[in-house]
């Protein structure tokens, strides 16, 4: 391990337990990891440790062995997720703990696999976790998401490379993305955070009522719903404990109304879901909801992602990011959403976040709904920005503004 590289390697893991979590002392960690990154979480929990974690607890998953399960294991095992599990995350959730979830699957884990075996357990496991979903969406507790690459990933990343320098490209990637090769990455995510909540204040004090997107194979309208907030970069859990949902981050996001999307959409990068690669896709909406699904790859994937509940049939999310991002200038298709959705302009299919509504954090699962916040138990980013896309925010009296003009801030 040469010195730059343990220095990067110790920077991102402060940056997950400082900035992602940021662990406070007597308290509970859970971190949800593949086997790959074991030596990275042993670095994490040696942090949390020594700035006072209660108990650092680890759930590793093992890639190989989840395939052989889809592919060996009776048909009628695929609805059941363990009560453990369930009860194990809505304990820690109500004690306050924080949840890190290191992903490094590889985007073709599944590939070839019964599509309904996947549909079916995604539809159990986000049913058995739709109370643990309400403390994340409602921003209750602390938690984030980083990435750690596997052999897998990295060699879907940098096929050209060869196979001993694949895992080295993509850790560097990583570092880049997330400023953890800078030399004090705390005080330049804190930088970083004031520049995005600069324009989540700017689309706040205007308050939109629709927004119009505009690019080839896109002709998309977006209702917000009243007392809309858009968020951006940190976030702050009910005990006034500041955190970042995801590292890396370029995105200021909202939520729309669940029954006020109208027209097409695009993608514009491949989806990686459920160890599958979607893409080329083309969703169209009315009044709502999707009315139709086209995809080049992935098509029956993508549309039991939709069919998932009701709620997978409307969207949750709308989230703005420059084409001039730093993730979008490595020209990397990191087929990973964590990444590529921070090079893009995205929508979210399913559930919406309850602190993007005034008052959110505190109505009920009703409450949100009749205030237009979409509820399922998926929510699944899908990118569609591009240098041609054009928003114009829509005022309540009808006036158009301009919001992104060739896929970058117009203000």
């Amino acid at each position: 391990m040469d010195l730059d590289f343990k220095k990067n390697l110790t920077n991102y893991a402060r940056l997950a337990v400082k900035i992602g979590v940021n662990i406070q002392p007597n308290q509970y960690l859970y971190i949800a990891a593949s086997i790959d990154s074991a030596a990275f979480v042993q670095i994490v929990t040696k942090l949390a440790y020594e700035i006072g974690a209660k108990q650092v607890f680890v759930d590793y998953t093992d890639d190989q062995v989840a395939r052989l399960r889809y592919e060996l294991a009776p048909e009628d095992s695929f609805d059941f997720f363990p009560p453990w599990k369930i009860q194990e995350r809505e304990w820690l959730a109500e004690q306050g703990a924080a949840f890190m979830h290191i992903v490094s699957q590889s985007p073709d884990l599944l590939a070839g696999v019964d599509s309904k075996r996947i549909a079916t357990f995604q539809k159990a496991s986000g049913t058995a976790l739709s109370k643990y979903r309400q403390y994340v969406q409602s921003d209750k507790i602390s938690w984030t998401v980083i990435a750690a690459p596997s052999k897998q990933w990295a060699a879907k990343v940098f096929p050209e490379l060869a196979e001993d320098q694949q895992v080295d490209a993509l850790w560097d990637a990583i570092f880049k993305a997330t400023r953890a090769d800078l030399e004090n990455p705390i005080d330049a995510w804190a930088k970083h955070n004031d520049t995005l909540h600069e324009k989540v204040d700017y689309l706040n004090d205007k308050n939109y009522a629709k927004l119009h997107y505009t690019a080839p194979g896109t002709d998309l309208t977006i209702a917000l719903p009243k007392g809309h907030l858009w968020c951006g970069a940190g976030s702050v859990n009910e005990k006034g404990e500041e955190f970042m949902a995801n590292i890396p981050t370029e995105e200021v996001f909202t939520t729309p109304h669940k029954d006020g999307v109208n027209g097409y959409v695009s993608s514009t990068k491949p989806l990686s879901y459920g160890g599958n690669i979607i893409d080329n896709f083309k969703l169209t909406f009315e009044n709502g909801r999707i009315v139709n699904v086209e995809a080049e790859q992935g098509e029956e994937v993508l549309k039991n992602l939709v069919a998932t509940d009701e709620g997978s049939h409307y969207l949750g999310e709308v989230a703005l990011v420059p084409f001039q991002s730093p993730i979008s200038h490595s020209n990397i298709l990191f087929y990973n959403t964590l990444f590529d959705e921070n090079a893009s302009n995205h929508l979210a299919i399913g559930s919406a976040y309850a602190f993007c509504l005034e008052g959110g954090k505190t109505m009920s699962r009703e409450e949100l709904l009749e205030n237009g916040l979409n509820q399922s138990i998926t929510h699944v980013d899908f990118m569609i920005g591009s240098a041609q896309m054009n928003i114009d925010g829509i005022t309540e009296d009808g006036k158009l503004e301009p919001v992104f003009r060739n896929g970058n801030w117009a203000f």
